[in-house]
C-alpha cells in the first residue's frame, strides 16, 4: 500500500503530534505514514507579533499548499491553533482523543503574583487580567522549551502553555518554575485546545475519519461552529470548551463573566449561539 505523506510543521511538539497520528493511522488503518516537514513563515519570523501579523494562519499555510498541491494527503495540527476558515478544497478529516483542555500558568519560583506575564493570546491576557489585575503583558515567541527557558532566565515572571503540549513533550517540571494548571473558572481554554486535528483534501476525508476520534469531532465541531456563529476570530478574546453536557465560554463581550450552558442545545451550534447571545444582552456593563 502507498504510504500517506504527513505535512507537519518541524517543531518538536508538532513531531510528537504528527507520530502520534501515524502511530493512529498504523494502527486502525494499517497505513504507514512518511512525515513530510515544514518550518513555516510563523517559525521563520519569530520577531513578528502574531496578534499583527496574520495570526494562526502563519503556522498553517505551507501545510495546506502542500495539501492542495497534492504532496501530502493529510496535515497535522494543534486544533487549538487553526483558523476558523480554511481554504477551498480543505476539510478537516477528524481528531485523535482530546487530552488535558487546561491551561497551565507557568511561574518563576518565588514569585507568587507574577508583575510580567508574557502571552500574546487575547483569550489568556483579558483573562489573567481578573485573575492579575496590576500584571503587564508582553510577548513571547519560540517553542516550549524556549518559552520556558526564557521564563526561568527571568524575561518574564510567567507564562501559560496548554497542558496537553507539555504533557506530549513529557514536560511535567523544569528547574526553577513552577507549573500551576488553571481551573475551568480561572481560565477558558481555547476551541479545540487539547485535540490534534487531521486534515485533508475534502475528497479524501471518508478515507481517515474511521481512525478518529467521533467524541471529540462532536465536541469541536460544536465549538468551532459556535466561534464562527458568534464571530469570534484569531483576534477576539474568545474560549470554548465541551465539557459532558456542559459548555463552557468565555467571550471578550462578557467582561468577567463566564457562561456556562448544560445539555439543552448543546447538539445545535445555531440554537446555542441564540442563547448564547441572549445571556450576553442580560450581562451588564460596557462592551469591550
Amino acid at each position: 500500500m502507498k504510504p500517506c505523506i504527513l505535512a507537519t510543521r518541524q517543531s518538536p511538539l508538532a513531531l510528537a503530534q504528527a507520530h502520534l497520528v501515524a502511530g493512529c493511522f498504523l494502527e486502525r488503518l494499517a497505513l504507514e505514514c512518511v512525515l513530510q516537514k515544514f518550518v513555516t513563515i510563523g517559525d521563520r519570523q519569530a520577531e513578528w507579533s502574531l496578534e499583527k501579523k496574520g495570526g494562526k494562519g502563519l503556522f498553517t499555510g505551507e501545510l495546506e499548499q502542500s495539501l492542495l498541491a497534492g504532496n501530502a494527503d493529510i496535515a497535522v495540527h494543534s486544533t487549538k491553533d487553526l483558523p476558523g476558515d480554511m481554504p477551498a478544497g480543505l476539510a478537516i478529516a477528524g481528531y485523535l482523543p482530546r487530552a488535558d483542555p487546561r491551561d497551565v500558568l507557568v511561574l518563576r519560583e518565588g514569585v507568587a503574583y507574577p508583575r510580567t506575564i508574557a502571552t500574546g493570546s487575547p483569550r489568556r491576557r483579558l483573562q489573567l487580567q481578573e485573575l492579575f489585575p496590576a500584571a503587564t503583558f508582553t510577548e513571547l515567541r519560540g517553542n516550549v522549551d524556549t518559552r520556558l527557558r526564557k521564563v526561568a532566565a527571568g524575561v518574564a515572571d510567567a507564562t501559560v502553555l496548554a497542558a496537553a503540549g507539555l504533557a506530549r513533550l513529557g514536560i511535567a517540571t523544569w528547574p526553577g518554575l513552577v507549573f500551576r494548571p488553571l481551573a475551568m473558572n480561572e481560565m477558558t481554554p481555547a476551541v479545540g485546545q487539547g485535540a490534534i486535528a487531521v486534515q485533508c483534501r475534502a475528497a479524501d476525508v471518508g478515507k481517515f475519519t474511521p481512525a478518529l476520534d467521533q467524541a471529540t469531532a462532536r465536541q469541536i465541531n460544536l465549538e468551532r461552529a459556535l466561534q464562527a456563529a458568534l464571530g469570534a476570530g484569531c483576534h477576539t478574546a474568545f474560549g470554548a470548551l465541551v465539557e459532558a453536557e456542559t459548555l463552557h465560554l468565555y467571550h471578550e463581550l462578557t467582561g468577567s463573566h463566564r457562561i456556562e450552558i448544560t445539555a439543552a442545545g448543546l447538539t445545535n451550534p445555531r440554537e446555542t449561539a441564540r442563547t448564547v447571545l441572549g445571556r450576553l444582552q442580560l450581562i451588564p456593563g460596557p462592551v469591550r
